[in-house]
């Protein structure tokens, strides 16, 4: 979806932040418009709306995002370029983290946009059934941001007023009140959004029903859960892609699997980068950058050197040695669309003896090589023993197996950092798992059993059919966090599904040492910003989160 965002309407998110910024800024309104008069006509009214879709951008497919939704958790662990190993790994983690800061006052902008729509959306000119569309959609994105919200920060401010000039007062409201508001505004936008859009990047019904099935499923309501993520997996045109790795294929990004996404531009101009009002200083590098953030550094080694095809190597983060035992790469070929472990001599000046172009310069690999088996060998190789420690922790944080699912070869550049690559945020595969969780908690087991086989057929090998089924008796709860890390691994979910079936310390105890050393139960929320604690007056009402300082 394109966005022509209005300065005017950029002034006004700047006054709905929660908190007074710590300097004041003169704002200037060439035109001489008022916020009345700017969305009490269709067009600008429009802009707000698509403004309001634009705050997705600082989460999906950015490196803020990654670091708070796949970070700390049973998953991944920090390689040597991670920049906030606070929050990746639990390092006095405090409430003077820049991320926490930044996000937050995103989010609640997104809120404020919404709630301004949704009360001026009667007086905005627009037609009867186009009023009830844009509507549904602010209620959607409401309910969208709200969840980042809660789920981070737990019963935090909450309000579903606009707000006007600086606010300097903020309320502790329950999570059970946030929730309940969720599920009212999921269910008008499901009742009301058109079932599908020729704009894509636009929510529409079933993108409304898989949310929703998302947060029935967070809060226990499993016969919702189930029969929503149902509903969206058969009435609605939607379709696994034959193969998992065409997921993933930059010449088919909008395909019948992806349920929404955030619609990153061919064209980077119109990308984040060059937005100064809303992204300052190139923030967040512009587009989607995940294909910066998990890849490791093959450009310090013989053979090769820095391209497009090979990605620029941020080396953010890096799989625990768990995440990569949890696949039979023999049978299930999720593992090879996943992850990259061979990089092929780009420089044959600088490798090894004998080497030429395309011969094998690097494998990484998750099993233990004996020095024999390497002996005489032309290439590299980075193995178990060389990569982690012992007891799963990273040891080489450099060099490792990497996470290719957000490469881009398309980029102009070897050194382009932004990306084209849309951010998937709902896609089909998850509607299968989430009704498989549904199942299993609702005690039918059969039933996730039938979800679980249809997802897995795409990714059999041939000739490992027996090795990829599933029966009833395999149907948990730990089984099905296995199966999400599987299809759904660096996808920007797993602290929340974590989080979801109380298993975030247990996970994280057994599978990553790295933040097992300074993980504590009250991690499960996230620190206020220090600059919202001091700038409130109302400290003894609105205070930090336990234990954070």
């Amino acid at each position: 979806m394109k966005r022509y965002i209005n300065l005017f309407i950029i002034t006004l998110l700047g006054a709905g932040l929660l908190a007074a910024c710590n300097k004041q800024l003169e704002e200037y309104n060439p035109s001489g418009l008022t916020v009345d008069q700017v969305f009490s006509t269709p067009d600008g009214f429009e802009t707000l709306v698509n403004a309001a879709y634009s705050y997705n951008r600082w989460w999906y497919g950015k490196e803020e995002g990654y670091s708070i939704s796949e970070m700390g958790t049973d998953l991944w662990t920090s390689g040597t370029g991670d920049k906030y190993p606070d929050l990746t790994q639990y390092i006095n983690l405090q409430a003077s983290n820049s991320v926490m800061g930044g996000l937050w006052r995103q989010l609640y902008s997104a809120i404020n946009l919404c709630n301004t729509g949704i009360a001026r959306v009667d007086k905005a000119g627009l037609t009867a059934d186009r009023k009830v569309i844009r509507e549904a959609e602010l209620r959607f994105l409401r309910a969208f941001y709200y969840w980042h919200i809660v789920e981070t920060w737990g019963g935090v401010h909450y309000t579903l007023t606009e707000t006007n000039g600086v606010q300097t007062t903020a309320n502790r409201t329950p999570v059970d009140t946030f929730y309940a508001q969720i599920f009212r505004d999921l269910e008008m936008a499901a009742a009301n959004l058109p079932r599908t859009t020729a704009d894509y990047g636009r929510a529409t019904k079933p993108v409304a029903m898989a949310f929703l099935a998302r947060m029935y499923l967070t809060r226990g309501q499993n016969d919702k859960a189930a029969a929503l993520a149902d509903s969206v997996i058969n009435n609605f045109g939607f379709a696994l892609q034959t193969k998992y790795a065409d997921l993933w294929r930059m010449d088919n990004l909008q395909n019948k699997e992806i349920v929404w996404a955030v619609n990153y531009m061919k064209n980077l101009v119109f990308n984040d980068r060059l937005d100064a009002t809303l992204y300052p200083n190139g923030h967040s590098r512009g587009a989607n950058n995940g294909h910066l953030m998990f890849t490791m550094k093959y450009d310090d080694l013989p053979g090769m050197q820095r391209d497009i095809a090979n990605g620029r190597p941020f080396n953010r983060y890096m799989p625990t040695l768990y995440l990569l035992q949890l696949f039979n790469e023999k049978a299930d070929a999720r593992f090879d669309a996943t992850f990259k472990t061979v990089w092929f001599c780009n420089n044959p000046a600088t490798g090894r003896r004998g080497m030429k172009l395309g011969d094998t310069a690097v494998v990484c690999t998750k099993y233990i090589v004996s020095p024999a088996d390497t002996a005489g060998k032309p290439y590299r190789v980075y193995d178990r023993n060389t990569s982690y420690l012992s007891g799963e922790g990273g040891s080489d944080r450099t060099h490792y197996i990497s996470l290719k699912k957000f490469d881009d070869p398309t980029r102009g550049s070897k050194d382009e950092e932004q990306s084209a690559r849309d951010a998937y945020i709902i896609r089909l595969g998850e509607m299968y798992l989430i009704a498989a969780e549904a199942q299993i908690n609702l005690g039918n087991k059969g039933k996730a059993a039938e979800y679980i086989t249809t997802l897995r057929k795409r990714s059999i090998i041939p000739g490992h059919e027996a090795e990829m089924q599933v029966t009833d008796a395999d149907m948990s709860i730990d089984f099905i966090l296995a199966e999400r890390a599987r299809e759904l691994a660096g996808e920007q979910l797993r602290w929340f599904d974590l989080k979801r079936t109380g298993k975030m310390g247990a996970q994280i105890s057994a599978h990553n040492p790295d933040a097992a050393k300074n993980f504590q139960s009250y991690h499960i929320v996230r620190p206020i910003p220090q600059d919202q604690i001091d700038a409130v007056t109302n400290k003894s009402e609105f205070t930090q989160n336990p234990n954070y300082q």
